[in-house]
């Protein structure tokens, strides 16, 4: 039963939990860590971990996506990012890291004035794919038909469709919406597309095809949607909404599984392992990968919301080094803090909990802890 609180006479609202509110419950049956698989697989790819380093300037260049596919990870271009904007981006990733706060917003809002070039899109993609590792590069629903085809004939191998909150239904009186529907079906590339943050909206981007789901809307180190607009979805129970559209999705169309990626708000190991605990199959990381030593950000972080240029929903924040990559996702820690080997985490808990694999280990049980003391 949905649980519903009165605002007011007018007006309820429902009670949703974010991830800091639930915590993890060992089972009877343990296991050793390196006992466990951390796999996980989307349409014909293959990777030894789950994570997705975010399509973010401040964390993924096409050096950082080489090397996260080389970890077993995978990491996602920004298509619209300064990487296809600028030949050389370097200077400017610099001028951003080194801006005051107050200069910041209105700083990037201008450099990110410059056009996005089809050729450059071509040659990122070419440079990753050069490497030999998985190409994915994402692009925002109202860039998609103005530059998917040139995504697609430089080779990428999976095509994500980010926004703050992407619908199957986006209804515009000036202009044709895209029909992800039609599109999704006419692509020869899978599709990742996102973000959703409760079950109809799920399950209405499921049936378009979609071979993942993006949850996520307002949270993350990076933005400020419920300060701008008053949007935020609890990761907790967006997580395992979506993840019930799965299962209900599965049986309505005869089997078809839809992978779920948790998608912003996990900074921490913790946050990361409970985001998989609530059925998600892989988690989208940003600020804990832009932490690491070889992030173009330098230890600031920013994301898409921050370029806005009428109505930023988001800022440049400092978020600090915490090692290299490898560290972050297979340690060693020597900080109980939760910002390195998230991967080793994630085995803990597993063991700790009976599950050999991530399926299993979205079956763990957990309970609410709303009153929690805040790490």
């Amino acid at each position: 039963m949905t649980q519903e609180i009165e605002i007011g006479l007018g007006k309820k609202g429902r009670l949703a939990y974010s991830l800091d509110d639930v915590a993890i419950v060992p089972s009877r049956r343990t296991r050793d860590p390196q006992d466990v698989s951390t796999a996980w697989q989307i349409d014909a790819y293959e990777f030894d971990v789950p994570v997705i380093a975010a399509p973010m300037d401040s964390v993924t260049s096409p050096d950082t996506a080489i090397a996260l596919g080389r970890l077993g990870a995978l990491g996602v271009l920004d298509l619209e990012g300064l990487w296809t904007r600028y030949d050389d981006p370097k200077p400017l990733l610099d001028e951003i890291a080194g801006l005051p706060d107050d200069a910041a917003t209105k700083r990037i809002q201008e450099i990110y004035t410059q056009p996005v070039r089809a050729d450059l899109i071509t040659r990122r993609l070419q440079e990753i794919r050069a490497a030999g590792v998985t190409v994915a590069g994402a692009l925002s629903p109202q860039r998609t038909q103005e530059f998917y085809s040139t995504v697609v004939d430089a080779g990428v191998d999976l095509f994500v469709i980010r926004g703050t909150a992407v619908s199957a239904e986006h209804v515009s009186r000036d202009h044709e919406p895209l029909n992800l529907k039609k599109f999704i079906y006419d692509l020869d590339v899978p599709v990742i597309v996102g973000g959703a943050a409760n079950y109809t909206a799920a399950l209405h981007l499921m049936r378009t095809g979609a071979a993942g789901v993006l949850v996520g809307f307002g949270g993350g180190a990076v933005s400020a949607t419920r300060t701008t607009i008053g949007l935020e979805a609890p990761m907790a129970t967006a997580i395992a909404d979506v993840a019930e559209a799965r299962r209900d999705y599965m049986d309505e169309s005869g089997g078809r599984y839809v992978q779920v990626i948790a998608d912003g708000g996990m900074g921490t190991s913790g946050s990361f392992v409970k985001a998989l605990a609530l059925g998600a199959d892989a988690v989208m990381l940003g600020a804990p990968l832009a932490r690491a030593t070889e992030a173009p950000g330098q230890g600031k972080h920013w994301g898409a919301e921050a370029r806005h240029q009428t109505l930023p929903r988001g800022r440049r924040t400092d978020v600090g080094t915490a090692g290299s990559l490898e560290q972050i996702l297979f340690g060693p820690s020597h900080e109980a803090d939760g910002r390195t080997n998230f991967v080793g985490a994630l085995r803990r808990a597993m063991a700790s909990t009976g599950y050999v694999d991530l399926k299993g280990f979205q079956r763990c049980g957990v309970v609410v802890t709303p009153y929690a003391a805040r790490a």
